[in-house]
């Protein structure tokens, strides 16, 4: 089992510690993962704002083609984007902007003009299976698939233009 840092450990370690978190490993060489209070200290999620649905009744396909319009763009162009999108999962894509909007405004206290939607995982939830009757007997099963979305927003720095 791996120990716990001290507060003094993180302070003075912070940009080793910082730069082990984000890189992109392997799971075999996978550093230790930190804790809830660790992060805090840190200071790791605060240039972020997060927000999730689960059980959506959108497949996840679906779903996915009106997020590949709103990736890599700022908050006010995805949701124009998203208001003129004929799709059922847009109207749930843009109510989940603006709360991850009002989450990095809240919490983070970040400028809502230079916030960008940065990521977008979009899984498969929960699938209700319904029966429909079919020749000589049979049923013939339909699979009415859910999505569970969690979208990240972040502030637009000066040197990732």
């Amino acid at each position: 089992m791996s120990k716990t840092y001290t507060r003094n450990e993180l302070q003075e370690n912070r940009e080793q510690i910082i730069q082990d978190h984000y890189a992109k490993t392997p799971r075999s060489a996978k550093k230790r993962t930190l804790t809830k209070k660790e992060r805090k200290v840190l200071g790791i999620g605060k240039d972020r704002g997060i927000a999730r649905i689960n059980h959506v009744r959108v497949s996840p396909s679906k779903a996915s083609v009106v997020v590949r319009n709103v990736m890599n763009k700022q908050v006010d162009e995805a949701l124009a984007i998203l208001q003129y999108t004929p799709r059922a999962a847009a109207p749930i894509l843009a109510k989940l902007i603006e709360q991850a909007v009002s989450n990095a405004v809240n919490n983070n206290n970040l400028n809502r003009e230079d916030l960008h939607v940065v990521d977008c995982q979009i899984g498969p939830g929960s699938t209700l299976r319904r029966f429909k009757p079919r020749g000589k007997g049979a049923a013939g099963r339909i699979l009415k698939r859910t999505s569970n979305i969690t979208l990240t927003v972040k502030e637009k720095t000066e040197e990732a233009n």
